[in-house]
């Protein structure tokens, strides 16, 4: 796995997602790690299975947005966490790779289910010479 920034912060029931990075491919990048956090330690997912996943927005943060609910639905429908995610942006169509496993509840003790991002707190932008990618998701 990778040694990029991402953490989780309080947000009153909900659990808000940052992901940090040298540029905006890599904040977005690293806020799949905070995502998997919220269920799991990314540090107990291994990459045993790779996702293609694309989407499309002119707006950074609404390419965000549906950058963390694409994943999510994924995480959802397929059963899987996350350990490793890289992040292409061009002419505001985002192509990602994920790299995971199937949740398995004795290697992951999933803690709680995603429903959902939201568009509370969601901001993309540079931060002290880096970029920063949040949003809240709902739990």
């Amino acid at each position: 796995m990778k040694t990029l920034k991402w953490e989780n912060f309080s947000h009153d029931a909900d659990i808000g997602i940052r992901g940090f990075g040298k540029t905006m491919e890599e904040a977005f990048a690293t806020a799949v790690l905070a995502l998997t956090a919220v269920v799991t330690d990314p540090h107990n997912v291994s990459p045993q299975i790779k996702l293609n996943l694309k989407c499309e927005e002119a707006d950074a943060e609404l390419l965000f947005f549906d950058w963390i609910n694409t994943v999510i639905y994924e995480m959802d429908t397929k059963n899987l966490v996350f350990a490793d995610a890289r992040v292409h942006i061009k002419n505001s169509v985002l192509e990602g790779e994920l790299w995971g496993e199937i949740v398995t509840p004795e290697k992951h003790d999933p803690a709680t289910e995603i429903k959902g991002a939201t568009m509370t707190e969601l901001k993309v932008g540079k931060i002290n010479g880096g970029w920063i990618a949040q949003c809240v998701v709902d739990v």
